[in-house]
């Protein structure tokens, strides 16, 4: 363990692959650790490409609406205090550009969705069936539950979509969507912010969005400077943050050029690794 005082005062966590394990739950090591964090005065930030509604579950598992963490939603879109509910930040996309990637996408073998606070948007609700965590399921059925979603058809976003979005998702098939990315997102480079959160899953946000942008900004406001600032995270929207941190912790089970990229790589999250990277920095 490094006893030398490191001066934290936020944890960020990025969820799917990092705070979960994977059978999508917080192991019972992770959550006294973090609550031990919350104790000590230290603030959690949950910080994922999911919709804010999709947080909500785990924000009161890791009692952050009782110690005042921060939920960062649509890979730092918005950013929600949440002991409040207070929306701390909010960036949505251009309409223009909402339009333009909607239609550009009928173009390819991709399923998008979009959200507003109570339904998700899309073409097909049958048409979701992709593999996934080495499994054939319903993409669409995935999202929706975990964003706690209604869900509702519609045959052409493109023109139905007239709301500020946060962000547009893109589903398909891992290696359709690495071989094809270059001419999905690439008209829109220039303009936007594009990301993999895992390997089916694409993400739009408006240009010079990303988790790190989002939490300055933020903390800016709260007097926590990124000395102060401890990430987590395994997959490549995850790199702002652990750039952004003093101490940037790749877990075990994330990709080689995020490794390539941190301060420290811990134990996977099936093996407790957010746990074991505070007790070796002595956070806890």
């Amino acid at each position: 363990m490094i006893k030398e005082n490191m001066n934290i005062k936020q944890i960020v966590l990025d969820i799917d692959g990092t705070l979960l394990t994977s059978k999508k739950e917080i192991s019972e090591n992770t959550k006294k650790a973090l609550i031990k964090a919350q104790e000590n005065g230290i603030q959690i930030v949950l910080a994922s490409g999911r919709p804010t509604s999709g947080m909500v579950t785990l924000i009161k598992n890791l009692q952050m609406d009782k110690y005042g963490g921060l939920a960062l939603s649509y890979n730092g879109a918005r950013i929600t205090d949440a002991m409040t509910g207070d929306v701390l930040f909010d960036t949505t996309l251009p309409q223009v550009f909402v339009t333009k990637v909607l239609e550009h996408l009928k173009s390819f073998d991709v399923i998008p969705m979009v959200n507003d606070d109570k339904y998700m948007y899309v073409n097909n609700v049958y048409g979701g069936m992709i593999y996934t965590f080495g499994k054939l399921s319903n993409i669409i059925e995935y999202e929706s539950r975990g964003g706690n979603f209604l869900l509702c058809e519609k045959i052409d976003l493109a023109k139905f979509v007239d709301f500020s979005l946060n962000k547009i998702l893109i589903a398909g098939e891992a290696n359709y969507l690495k071989e094809n990315i270059d001419n999905i997102f690439s008209p829109f480079e220039n303009e936007l912010n594009g990301a993999f959160s895992t390997p089916f899953y694409f993400e739009i946000t408006a240009k010079n969005i990303d988790k790190a942008n989002a939490l300055h900004i933020v903390n800016q406001k709260n007097n926590i400077d990124k000395s102060n600032v401890m990430s987590f995270g395994d997959a490549h929207n995850d790199r702002s943050i652990i750039e952004y941190a003093k101490i940037g912790v790749a877990m075990g089970n994330a990709h080689d050029d995020m490794k390539a990229i941190a301060q420290y790589i811990t134990l996977s999250n099936d093996e407790d690794g957010i746990m074991h990277a505070l007790e070796h920095f002595g956070v806890i």
